[in-house]
């Protein structure tokens, strides 16, 4: 299942106006706000999908009657550019347990190159609900290959990708390469992506925005 969050209207396109806009981006504290605040929405937006369980609070006058989440999820991001977005997540499933992978795009030319994925640190991953965080789902590929690092770690129970922007192209991909139990979670869909995978109108890249140009 593929969700596009921007299908109907709330706040959440407001944080993605600014985020896109190249003023805006001139302030990375801002640029990595709006991130947060989308994954905090996706976030949400996810759990209500979620098992909820009964649950008894004791308050200073009495006992209240209450639903909790059945089960924590793990959260898994793609470094450096998925860091921002985690911290929102974090906010929803604040008792989570994290995941980090690296993935980068080796370059051979401009438009050819290969995701290469070099470190992978997390908890246990075997029948658990993992939510996979990056913020740009351009061609697909980096999920792809970071989808191919995790499952040898154990098979999940249930798969939330989490992005802030993707393409169809990429949405096609990921669906087609991920298992049945994934459901694709976006805050706004572009439709072109360039000979070189980048999404246009975009937003620019996203980890050289929240945290520097890389050498």
């Amino acid at each position: 299942m593929i969700k596009n969050l921007s299908e109907g209207h709330s706040i959440l396109g407001n944080y993605i106006a600014e985020l896109r806009d190249v003023e805006i981006q001139k302030d990375p504290m801002q640029f990595r706000l709006n991130r947060e605040r989308i994954a905090e929405v996706i976030g949400y937006e996810i759990s209500k999908t979620m098992k909820f369980i009964p649950h008894q609070t004791t308050t200073p006058l009495g006992i209240a009657d209450d639903s909790v989440l059945a089960e924590q999820p793990v959260l898994i991001t793609i470094l450096r550019a998925g860091l921002a977005m985690h911290t929102g997540l974090l906010r929803c499933f604040d008792r989570a347990e994290s995941a980090y992978v690296s993935a980068y795009r080796k370059h051979h030319t401009p438009e050819d190159f290969d995701i290469h994925v070099e470190y992978l640190a997390a908890p246990n991953l075997d029948n658990r609900i993992w939510i996979i965080s990056d913020p740009m789902l351009a061609t697909g590929n980096s999920m792809n290959a970071v989808y191919d690092a995790l499952k040898k770690f154990g098979a999940p129970k249930k798969i939330y990708v989490a992005s802030v922007l993707a393409t169809n192209e990429a949405l096609e991909r990921v669906s087609k390469h991920f298992p049945t139990n994934t459901e694709i979670w976006v805050s706004v869909v572009d439709k072109e992506l360039t000979a070189q995978s980048y999404i246009v109108p975009g937003l620019g890249d996203a980890g050289d925005l929240a945290f520097g140009e890389k050498c």
